[in-house]
């Protein structure tokens, strides 16, 4: 047996699995239909949050004014960040079919930026007023229970925000751009295979 084995033509001959298109386009049609049943339940949840909020305002009469304040910066930052977040509303309609592969790159590439600044500064701001306003609401009942009662309240609702912030945010946006950079990926490769 020689010693001299050329292992570049080797590896040159070996069979590479090759991203089968349609399944990279099933792929696609579930993002984007994932993407859409996720951006309609957000707006239906945040809906329903303002029209409660509202009704507690209207039906329990709060009488400080932190708590009306904590009420309007409530709702303020739902309604700015279901207006940034129905931004994506366009990218997850479908999608012609006659579109080239190159379209279908631009178009993950663009959901991808506006994701990220959705993921970034606008969940940012979000959570910020959201934050500021259930402290400003809660801040009325707390003084009324009994101190134990009240800071144990405000203890484990500051624990829950920061639960969701620390750990439930990151995790999530990471699960979302893993999904998309694999698309984007699989779509670079075949864009690069077809200029070859």
């Amino acid at each position: 047996m020689s010693a001299n084995i050329d292992f570049k033509n080797l590896w040159r001959q070996q069979e590479v699995q090759q991203p089968h298109f349609e399944e990279l386009m099933r792929n696609l049609k579930h993002y984007k239909s994932k993407g859409l049943k996720r951006l309609i339940l957000i707006n239906v949840l945040l809906f329903i949050t303002i029209m409660c909020l509202i009704m507690i305002w209207y039906y329990f009469q709060p009488q400080l004014i932190t708590t009306k304040i904590g009420i309007l910066i409530s709702i303020f930052a739902m309604v700015i960040f279901v207006l940034s977040y129905n931004s994506l509303f366009k990218y997850y309609k479908a999608t012609p079919e006659t579109e080239s592969n190159s379209a279908y790159l631009q178009s993950l590439i663009v959901v991808k930026g506006k994701q990220k600044f959705i993921q970034t500064t606008m969940l940012q701001v979000y959570f910020i007023l959201l934050s500021l306003g259930i402290c400003l609401y809660l801040y009325e009942y707390l003084i009324m229970m009994p101190r134990v009662v009240g800071v144990s309240f405000g203890v484990l609702t500051l624990a829950w925000l920061a639960f969701v912030w620390f750990y439930l945010r990151p995790k999530t946006i990471k699960k979302q751009e893993e999904k998309l950079d694999t698309l984007i990926k699989k779509f670079e490769l075949i864009n690069r295979q077809l200029s070859e």
